[in-house]
């Protein structure tokens, strides 16, 4: 009697899918594919814009990737900010000896209204801007407190609001005159809108405050 031949076990065969249900799959391929791509990459990065700064005197200011351009500005502190702007030397060293900034309330922006070297060298001499600095610390901070303002106001802010009360208590008429604000009837923005940590700068073209004029009309004082 011969031995009984054991045959393999016929393999399984895979259930084939229905040819109608590849076709039906073809169009939402590329849909699927898209929403893939869309749900795994990160989105991109926003830009901040750079700050706006508009008057005349821009143009002569840092501007692009210049040391203290106006991007840079806007994420230094203000007393920071200051030192960057050529411009500003008078006012800046004068806000640094007195430390009237000390004098804002905390936790609040500032709005400066900076007058430039020249606006203070048409207002003060030089033996009287050294008293000023040295002997007379108090008119000094009064004199400062004229070109601070609480929080941060753009230019347009201010003058649609047509005032604005400075640190001093003085509250000045804030006009637009064609692309410049005019700050009381003296100061004009030179070039307005600089942003720095919680603070706007205005550059103006005359001081601010009540004291008397000293300057002999002989020219910049050294600084």
């Amino acid at each position: 009697m011969e031995a009984a031949v054991s045959h393999p076990a016929t393999p399984p065969r895979h259930p084939r899918r229905p040819h109608g249900a590849r076709r039906a799959l073809g169009p939402l391929l590329p849909a699927l594919l898209l929403l893939a791509a869309c749900t795994g990459s990160p989105a991109a990065p926003r830009t901040a814009a750079a700050p706006q700064v508009t008057g005349e005197l821009c143009a002569a200011l840092p501007t692009g990737t210049e040391p203290g351009n106006p991007s840079f500005l806007a994420g230094q502190p203000v007393d920071q900010a200051l030192r960057w702007i050529p411009t500003l030397t008078t006012f800046e060293a004068a806000l640094r000896t007195s430390g009237v900034l000390t004098d804002l309330p905390a936790g609040t922006g500032v709005t400066v209204l900076a007058p430039s070297d020249d606006a203070f060298a048409a207002t003060f001499s030089e033996d009287n801007w050294d008293d000023l600095m040295t002997r007379h610390t108090d008119q000094l901070r009064t004199l400062l407190k004229a070109h601070l303002i609480t929080g941060t106001h753009p230019i347009a802010d201010l003058t649609t609001a047509g005032t604005a009360t400075t640190l001093d208590g003085v509250t000045v008429t804030v006009t637009r005159t064609g692309a410049t604000a005019r700050l009381g009837d003296r100061a004009d923005t030179v070039c307005a809108d600089y942003q720095a940590t919680n603070a706007r700068i205005h550059i103006i073209n005359a001081v601010l405050g009540p004291l008397p004029v000293t300057a002999d009309g002989t020219g910049d004082r050294a600084h």
